[in-house]
């Protein structure tokens, strides 16, 4: 099955719905059948999928993956020395070796090391595949962020949380398909999660979670001048006048699009106060996850998925806190002070739950770091081999999966591109990633370009 444009007869059949109702079916009637109707919105995956929501963690900036999951027991007996692996294309110049301060310790049946910077993570190794020799084709963060969010540095591409969207469709009419949670106002990330030439109902919902109040999580939440009844009378109308417009002029994917957000809209008033508010969980639940807004995301995470948000994403903060080009080790410390509990309550929580099986749970950055110093105690990017993690939904746990140097300069061993990694997500999901394409401008796109494949020995 190749998923392409949605023929021009859906949104009309829709819009002719849609124009009966606006016609005096009321305010429940009107609820009751678009209720029905989103049941429809759920699309067949191309085969049986393992996983069915993802949760993706995204520290960017770019973690240093001998700090973390990669072990590398030499820098530390060639430290100071500069060998003929350091000469390659960075962003910035580097010095010499400089091993990490940080131990390992065999954790799990499984016995896979883990850093002490993550004790807690390290419990949950049993259930986690750490890749251990992803590489990107890009030393600087923006390219970087591009090929990892959107499978291309070209940014006018949809991202793969709206590639899932189109793919599967919702299992919720009522909240966004795509969220990402990010804290601040980090308008130069928005292309991260764009839509693209993909009808605009697959977009990124942006949420600010730096306060977790729902009032103030989602702006304009609650309609202060007009009352529910209202509201639903000015969306008949909408709906009877956009009816008209279709009827003389055809199908426009755009106001398609423009529609399905101002419905979403309307019905997350009265679905998200519930759903984003995390006092609703137990205390015990709450300080398992820990405090800040990490914490809150990962929780948020959970209670979106249980709801039927097909694809979260939770950004570390705002800007590249992960950026580590002087004070690593301190600044290493501190975030993973901040991520080593949230992480481990969020996998234990989905385990506990029955979630983690069809929840696909990804962490990483847009690359990595050297193993060579800069200014002295900063490290500078590095694309050639970094480490990624994935855990549920499909995925064999108690695994690592590739190799870097004995340096940590590149991956050497069971390489994985971005194209291969999106390609496997997908699989996951039960999307070829070679099928899902979609036809702009003349010529089919998709997530892998014309690249990538299915890392079939991760895969349980």
């Amino acid at each position: 099955m190749k998923l392409s444009q949605p023929p021009t007869s859906e949104p009309l059949s829709r819009r002719r719905l849609l124009g009966q109702l606006g016609g005096g079916l009321g305010t429940l009637g009107l609820l009751q059948s678009l209720s029905c109707e989103a049941q429809g919105l759920t699309k067949p995956p191309h085969f049986a999928p393992q996983a069915k929501h993802v949760i993706q963690l995204f520290m960017n900036g770019g973690p240093f993956q001998a700090d973390l999951f990669d072990p590398k027991p030499l820098l530390k007996k060639y430290e100071g020395q500069r060998p003929p692996e350091a000469d390659l294309r960075t962003e910035r110049k580097t010095a010499g070796l400089l091993p990490s301060p940080f131990q390992f310790q065999h954790r799990g049946e499984s016995g896979v090391p883990v850093s002490e910077l993550l004790p807690k993570l390290g419990g949950c190794v049993d259930d986690m595949c750490i890749l251990r020799s992803v590489h990107t084709d890009n030393p600087n963060h923006g390219p970087a962020l591009l090929l990892m969010n959107n499978g291309t540095i070209i940014p006018t591409r949809p991202s793969m949380g709206s590639w899932m969207s189109y793919g599967l469709g919702t299992e919720n009419n009522s909240l966004p398909t795509y969220v990402v949670l990010c804290p601040g106002r980090p308008v130069r990330f928005s292309i991260l999660w764009s839509s693209a030439f993909l009808p605009g109902e697959h977009q990124g919902t942006y949420i600010n979670h730096s306060d977790p109040t729902p009032e103030k999580l989602i702006p304009y939440l609650k309609n202060s001048t007009a009352s529910r009844t209202e509201q639903k009378q000015q969306l008949e109308l909408i709906q009877t006048l956009n009816q008209k417009h279709l009827e003389n002029r055809g199908p426009d994917a755009s106001l398609e699009g423009r529609i399905k957000s101002m419905e979403t809209a309307f019905r997350m008033q009265f679905s998200a106060t519930e759903a984003f508010d995390l006092q609703r969980e137990s205390k015990t639940t709450r300080e398992s996850y820990g405090e800040g807004h990490f914490a809150n995301a990962c929780l948020l995470s959970r209670r979106l998925i249980e709801r039927g948000v097909r694809y979260t994403q939770i950004y570390y903060g705002n800007g590249q806190p992960w950026d580590t080009h002087s004070n690593h080790n301190e600044s290493v410390r501190k975030l993973c002070r901040d991520i080593d509990t949230p992480i481990a309550a969020l996998l234990t929580d989905l385990k506990q739950r029955g979630l983690l099986d069809e929840t696909l749970v990804i962490w990483g950055g847009e690359f990595g770091r050297t193993p060579t110093s800069e200014n002295g105690t900063g490290r500078d990017h590095n694309h050639y081999g970094f480490s990624m993690w994935m855990a549920g939904g499909g995925v064999r746990g108690g695994m690592t999966y590739g190799e870097t140097d004995d340096l940590g300069f590149r991956a050497v061993h069971d390489r994985v591109h971005i194209h291969d990694l999106h390609a496997t997500i997908l699989h996951l999901m039960g999307l070829n990633h070679e099928e899902l394409t979609y036809r702009y401008s003349g010529r089919d796109f998709r997530l892998t370009d014309v690249a990538g494949r299915v890392i079939k020995k991760i895969v349980s």
